[in-house]
């Protein structure tokens, strides 16, 4: 068994609504998973199913080589921090913390030794004391993660965690969180709707949409190696264009012929451009490149982004591109004028629809 939990073909239907649609992934020991996903796409429920808290219509979770398809929450090994907190209102930091090894019986050295170290872990040793409502929105979910972790249990599972928090404190939080995670070792899935997030944090990502794993994969290879055009549209700002194939290497798009660097195996494709790989150039080539006119400059500080619409047999396309500061030819860029623009064969990624 090279895994620790196991996700295999599991659906859930809520009356005629299929939330979720023969679901597999598998996740290893250690490793940070995120759930990605726009609302509605299914992830809060396939984190449910993974807790026992929402009963799955059918397929198999096995954890550790045990199958935990139909145990209770309770029978299941894991620690779990929702997006409300949910803390004890009328319990302190410290009675928070150690609810779950007072509710196992565990001894009071041994719950002394685990409230210190938890304490020291998220460094609100002097608040142990106070009440919830005296805490900040961050030191609240440091408290949820102590409690949760308490018990050392074998899974962690995060409900967007930072979603209450504003955008200062979810930066730092967030780091802090993998940083917690990487130390304990525990393997911990999070659901998340914040893109940025979940690229910042994960060892893999996996993208839902309407129910469904659209791509499994590493942040680098979601962001730069995307298979559907939903992925490629949901990671980032991208370029989707219609095409059609001229040979294996090279594809026809806006009446004229692009190399590709990956292989084409379909006669109609659709194309990716990510913004910062579009070049704006002073030469004027027939090769990979194709001219347009600057209808929008949006400055951004350390780069501007650039509305260029390229019109072909009176059909116009808009491409979005990214025009950074240190370039001379980008610096004299003004509405209205007309542009070259270089779209290298490693730019191109062909996408399914």
């Amino acid at each position: 068994m090279d895994y620790y939990l196991k996700v295999k073909d599991v659906s859930k239907s809520f009356g005629k609504f299929q939330a979720l649609q023969n679901t597999t992934f598998e996740v290893q020991e250690g490793e940070l998973v995120c759930i990605l996903g726009p609302s509605g796409c299914g992830k809060t429920t396939l984190l449910r199913v993974i807790a026992g808290l929402e009963e799955q219509s059918s397929g198999q979770i096995i954890q550790q080589g045990r199958e935990i398809t139909n145990l209770p929450p309770e029978q299941r090994d894991f620690g779990i921090v929702f997006q409300s907190y949910a803390l004890f209102p009328n319990l302190s930091v410290k009675d928070n913390i150690t609810f779950g090894l007072k509710t196992r019986k565990q001894s009071t050295k041994i719950i002394e030794q685990r409230l210190s170290e938890l304490l020291s872990l998220i460094g609100l040793e002097y608040h142990k004391n106070k009440y919830p409502s005296q805490l900040s929105g961050g030191e609240q979910q440091r408290v949820a993660l102590a409690r949760a972790l308490a018990p050392s249990p074998g899974l962690l599972l995060l409900d967007e965690p930072l979603s209450a928090l504003d955008a200062k404190v979810r930066q730092f939080l967030r780091l802090e969180i993998k940083n917690l995670q990487k130390k304990l070792g525990v393997t911990t899935i999070m659901v998340t709707h914040d893109q940025e997030e979940a690229l910042s944090m994960a060892d893999r990502i996996i993208l839902m949409n309407k129910g469904v794993i659209e791509q499994i994969d590493t942040p680098q290879d979601l962001y730069s190696k995307p298979q559907t055009s939903f992925v490629a549209d949901f990671i980032g700002k991208t370029n989707l264009f219609k095409a059609t194939k001229k040979s294996d290497h090279s594809l026809m798009m806006f009446g004229q012929i692009f190399e590709c660097h990956q292989s084409i195996n379909h006669n109609e494709i659709i194309v990716a451009v990510r913004p910062e790989d579009i070049i704006i150039t002073e030469e004027v080539s027939n090769k990979d490149t194709i001219s347009g006119i600057v209808k929008e400059i949006e400055f951004l500080g350390s780069y501007s982004i650039g509305l260029i619409e390229i019109n072909h047999n009176n059909q116009r396309e808009n491409l979005i591109c990214h025009l950074p500061l240190d370039n001379n030819a980008h610096n004299n860029l003004k509405k209205n004028s007309v542009v070259n623009i270089l779209l290298s064969p490693q730019s191109l990624k062909i996408v399914n629809h």
